[in-house]
Order: C-alpha cells, then sequence, then structure tokens
C-alpha cells in the first residue's frame, strides 16, 4: 500500500520505518529541511534501538524515502498519517496548530481519494477539527468533503522499545466514522494492519472520539500509577517500610500485577506530563474536574525533588565546595529523550546550591548539552558548574557522593571497590532502585534509595 507519514520525529519515523518494513511503499515528509537532510544522509535524528537498521534496510530496498515536498507527500499516499507535535499550550491544552496545518496541506493538494489518520496524540474532538480543515480548503477548491474520512489510530510506543512495540503490538487501536467513506476507511486499516493480526486479533475498532480519549486514558492511567508508588515509596522511607517488599507484596495481585509500580524521581518524556495536562484541561473545558490527575501532577512535580532533598539533608542546604557525581541523564533508559527529565530540575537545584555536578548518560549527552543552555539560559556561571564526561568512572573521581537518576544497564553491576575508591565519600544517592541497601552495607557504602530503609 502507499502511505505518507507527516512528521518525521519519533512517532512518524518508527511508523513510517516499520510500515515500510512490511512491504509499504512509504514517503516520510517533514517541513523541517536539516531534519530530512539528516536522514536522506543516512543518518537518524533521534535514539530508538534498531530504527536506524531499519530505516536503512528500508531505504535501500525503495520502500521508505524522506522529502519536504508537502505536494508531493499527498499525491503519494492514499492513507495519510498526521504524525507532528501536539507541545502543550501555556494553559496545559495540546497544541494543534501542526496537526491543523498538516489537514490543510492535505486539502489543498489531494485530488484522489484519501484515508487521513491521526497518529498524534490529540484531545476528543480533534478529528473533527481536522476534517473541518481539509473540507474547508476542498470547498474552496470545488471538491467535494466526500474525498476523504479522517480516523483515529493512537500510538502506544515505549520510548526505548518503539520498533519491537510496533511491530508486535499488544492492541490497535482504530477509530473510524459511520459513514459510508468511514467504513471504506475501515477496510484500508484493516488491510493496512493485517501483518500484524496475523497470529492472532489485536485491533479494537470504535469511534473516533472513543479512540482519541483511549491513548490518554491509557497514559494516564500509567502516570498515576508511578505516582501512586512515589507517594508510597516515601511513606516507607519515614515509616522505615521497604518499598520493594510492599511492590512485589501488591504486585503479585492479578488484579494490579507488577507493571509502573517502580518507585523513583518521577516520570517525564513527551507523553506523561503533556498528556495528563492536556486530559485535565479537556476535562475543564467540559466543566469537569479530575482531581486524581491533578494530584498525579503534583506528586510527580514534587518527586523530581526528592533527591535534592536526601542530598540537602546528608550534607546540609549550603553545598558549595561539593561536588556530585550523576550517573543517567536521559528520562528513562534506551532513549537519548530530555523532554521533563528529572535530571534537569537536579542538576539546576544542585547548582543553585552551589554544587558542582559531573555527569554522565551512555546516549543522551549531545541532547543534554542543549537543554543545559536553555536551563542556564541567563546563566553562564551555572553552567560552568556542570561538566559531561564519556566515562562514568570518570565522572566520580573525587566527588562527594554519586546521584543515580536513569537505570541504564550500564550502571547495575559496576565495580564497587573501584568506586569507592574514586569517591571522596562512599555514598550513593539511587534514585532508581538499582541496588539492594543490604548489600550496599556489607560493601561498606551508605546507601539512600527511594523508600528503602533509608
Amino acid at each position: 500500500m502507499k502511505v505518507t507519514i507527516i512528521g518525521s520525529g519519533y512517532v512518524g519515523l518508527v511508523t513510517g520505518a516499520c510500515l515500510a518494513e512490511q512491504g509499504n511503499n512509504v514517503f516520510c515528509v517533514d517541513v523541517d529541511s536539516k531534519k530530512i537532510e539528516i536522514l536522506n544522509s543516512g543518518g537518524v535524528p533521534i535514539y530508538e534501538p534498531g530504527l536506524k537498521e531499519m530505516i536503512e534496510r528500508n531505504r535501500a530496498a525503495g520502500r521508505l524515502q524522506f522529502s519536504t515536498d508537502i505536494a508531493a507527500s499527498v499525491a503519494h499516499g492514499d492513507i495519510q498519517f498526521i504524525a507532528v507535535g501536539t507541545p502543550p499550550d501555556e494553559d496545559g491544552s495540546a497544541d494543534l496548530q501542526y496537526v491543523v496545518a498538516a489537514a490543510r496541506n492535505i486539502g489543498r493538494h489531494m485530488s484522489t481519494p484519501k484515508v487521513i489518520v491521526d497518529k498524534s496524540t490529540v484531545p476528543v474532538g480533534t478529528a473533527d477539527k481536522v476534517l473541518a480543515a481539509i473540507t474547508e480548503e476542498l470547498n474552496n477548491r470545488g471538491l467535494s468533503p466526500e474525498l476523504c474520512s479522517v480516523v483515529s489510530n493512537p500510538e502506544f510506543l515505549k520510548e526505548g522499545a518503539a520498533v519491537e512495540d510496533f511491530m508486535r503490538p499488544d492492541r490497535i487501536v482504530i477509530g473510524t466514522q459511520n459513514t459510508p467513506a468511514g467504513l471504506r476507511a475501515k477496510e484500508q486499516m484493516r488491510k493496512l494492519y493485517a501483518p500484524f493480526n496475523r497470529h492472532h486479533e489485536r485491533t479494537y475498532y470504535m469511534d473516533v472520539k472513543s479512540a482519541e480519549l483511549t491513548k490518554y486514558a491509557a497514559n494516564a492511567m500509567l502516570a498515576t500509577r508511578i505516582s501512586f508508588m512515589n507517594e508510597l515509596a516515601n511513606l516507607a522511607d519515614l515509616v522505615g517500610a521497604d518499598i520493594e517488599a510492599v511492590r512485589q507484596g501488591i504486585g503479585s495481585d492479578s488484579r494490579i500485577g507488577y507493571g509502573f509500580l517502580y518507585s523513583g524521581t518521577g516520570y517525564g518524556g513527551s507523553c506523561f506530563p503533556k498528556d495528563v495536562s492536556a486530559l485535565s484541561k479537556t476535562a475543564i473545558e467540559h466543566g469537569r474536574d479530575l482531581k486524581i490527575l491533578d494530584a498525579v501532577e503534583a506528586v510527580n512535580e514534587a518527586q523530581k525533588y526528592i533527591l535534592v532533598e536526601k542530598i540537602e539533608k546528608r550534607f546540609g542546604a549550603d553545598l558549595k565546595g561539593k561536588k556530585f557525581a550523576m550517573w543517567g541523564l536521559a528520562f528513562k533508559p534506551n532513549t537519548d529523550d530530555m523532554r521533563e527529565a528529572p535530571s534537569r530540575v537536579i542538576i539546576q537545584e544542585l547548582v543553585k546550591r552551589g554544587a558542582q555536578i559531573v555527569a554522565h548518560d551512555p546516549v543522551a549527552m549531545p541532547e543534554t548539552r542543549h537543554c543545559l543552555e536553555v536551563d542556564f539560559k541567563g546563566n553562564p556561571e551555572g553552567l560552568k558548574q556542570v561538566t559531561l564526561v564519556d566515562d562514568p568512572m570518570v565522572a566520580t573521581q573525587g566527588a562527594d557522593a554519586l546521584v543515580i537518576v536513569t537505570e541504564w544497564k550500564a550502571f547495575r553491576s559496576p565495580d564497587f571497590d573501584l568506586l569507592k575508591a574514586k569517591l571522596k565519600n562512599p555514598i550513593i544517592f539511587d534514585g532508581r532502585n538499582l541496588y539492594e541497601p543490604q548489600a550496599m552495607q556489607e560493601l561498606g557504602i551508605e546507601y539512600q534509595g527511594i523508600g528503602r530503609h533509608n
């Protein structure tokens, strides 16, 4: 099938590459010429395991191409995926300007029937806005709105495992209109996703608004579990309980399960923060206050400061002359995504107290440099207090303590004897509970995790 992907960011690239992998002819378009230049020269603007190899393989086979030519992209695909960004607006709602702009471009250039698929994470009612924008453009050209149908097909991709998630999905959600055009669109989507349903049916068909809400509901539920466990972990610290034992105790209940029950420094990234906020905003627009989600947001924001509080309690409020090694900068492992990463808050707060930071991340160093320039804009002296190094053990040399922020596999089994020798004080503040407190005690390391007998 001929498919166009509008937007060559995280979702667009994964969707395009994976659909090409199944034999489809995919045209990826983006208005960012630098991004397209990187892709056409063999690079990939984001880090995602397995993605670069898949893109290279399908470009070589002629099934995947990248361009800035909007007219050509509209002409190419019978199915047009809109996978552009929906950043949070100032009031917390999703900014739909890029989605609507993509829809208008389709309406300006299409001359044959098209299925328009909202792949971006968008609030309930966005499909109506997309259809209205396309209809207006078609009417301006004297063409019938019956040429198109809008489908909601939200993505459920975990950063760091996105290729695997797309190729072996646990569910595919497709929302269509109950119109003749909508029924035709449903059949085209069924054909497109047939290879992913070969062994068993994974697709859930529903109306468009239910599909739009499903995406937000899923992310809001996962974010709620994280904030809930962080609240319990903070209580465990106060009462002397072990949150890991609690996690196993409640996770063994089949009604609860183990997923997303890990305590830490809070969630970040491009999805949970903006989606929880956008869902709350949607509710407010309809006269409803989602109190649980308001609490989820508040808990998560406070959790980003929990390691700073532990460090301050141990070393005092004035950290001048103190140096801290930091392992992990990306908001989660296997990605270079620094959006809403807890590390950014922790670095700023420690620097504000006078500390020096020497940090390492296996992948996110280039993106971190860019983010630090933004975070410390107007504070060049503060920026000088942060150093990025290519070796995690180099970061620990002469540091007063090690701060772990991201649970990369490379950090799980370090040479603890070497670590102790390099640190000025054998102290670890573990924001991801990578190590067992008893084992650290036996090694002579002062260990402070999240809810782990601190």
